[in-house]
């Protein structure tokens, strides 16, 4: 596969991915473990369809290495995230979550091979100062209650854990994309231990709760990581974390379109800069 259309690939994801706070939102008052055992359940079903389809179910099967890794990525920052879109407004959250964009950029530089142009450099910072515009007020205001300050910090390991995984994923090339099924199923596996363990079950409420769960397995929590697998194995990972930026702009604007953030100043001119960020990455690149 050429190294355009992996890229391409990769892009597809981060749409399904500006779907992701919008979709949890949905949900309800499901908990974080319990979101992420039902979601990634369906999740792993879709790759493994997929994979199944084309012929290559006997590609599933990871490396030992790639499989932790795997689990790292996936079962630590979904565990972040819905647990971050719980405690704190989900618009900010997602912008905190979205920085994993700004780090896959400046961590791309230490692959082999890849070196950090300034123009990526430029785009990450610009998008850095996008997602301060909207947390720095609530923080700096003391405004905040200790709630929304947990669910920052763990937005912020959201982005910590994702931009690591996604990087060392390059590691990874010649383990097939298709293995992504047994990472996605053992995530649910050790999602629905911690629920057990932890969590009171609570089932969704409603149909629009159902749906927007069976959506998000199929989207953002399944196809998504295929897409995303084969982006960051053989795409331009430095471009696709700069283009990640999109990602919580689309978030955005869904969740104050359904009315489930504020329209404000603020959110325009923080997506504005993300636009602004994306442009020379894309253009000099």
């Amino acid at each position: 596969m050429s190294a355009g259309l992996a890229t391409i690939l990769g892009a597809g994801a981060i749409l399904l991915w500006a779907t992701l706070a919008t979709l949890t939102v949905l949900t309800g008052v499901i908990p974080p473990f319990e979101t992420t055992a039902l979601a990634f359940a369906i999740g792993a079903s879709v790759v493994a369809l997929a994979a199944v389809a084309r012929g290559r179910a006997h590609l599933m099967r990871p490396t030992p290495a790639s499989l932790a890794l795997g689990v790292y990525g996936l079962f630590g920052y979904h565990s972040l995230y819905f647990a971050a879109l719980r405690l704190a407004p989900p618009a900010e959250a997602q912008l905190i979550c979205s920085l994993w964009a700004l780090l896959i950029v400046l961590l791309s530089g230490l692959l082999p091979g890849n070196r950090l142009r300034p123009s990526h450099v430029v785009g990450a910072l610009l998008g850095l100062l996008a997602a301060s515009l909207l947390v720095w007020p609530k923080l700096g205001a003391g405004t905040a209650d200790a709630r929304s300050v947990l669910g920052f910090a763990l937005a912020f390991g959201c982005a910590l854990v994702w931009s690591s995984y996604s990087v060392a994923s390059r590691l990874f090339a010649a383990v097939p994309s298709e293995s992504v099924a047994v990472p996605c199923l053992l995530t649910s596996v050790l999602a629905f231990i911690c629920s057990w363990l932890f969590e009171q079950w609570i089932w969704p409420d409603g149909a629009v709760a159902w749906l927007a769960l069976a959506a998000l397995g199929l989207g953002p929590v399944g196809a998504a990581f295929l897409l995303w697998d084969i982006g960051m194995k053989n795409g331009d990972v430095s471009l696709l974390g700069v283009l990640s930026y999109a990602s919580p702009i689309v978030a955005t604007a869904l969740l104050v379109a359904l009315g489930l953030a504020a329209p404000t100043w603020a959110l325009a001119a923080a997506c504005g800069l993300m636009v602004l960020g994306a442009v020379p990455a894309t253009r000099y690149g």
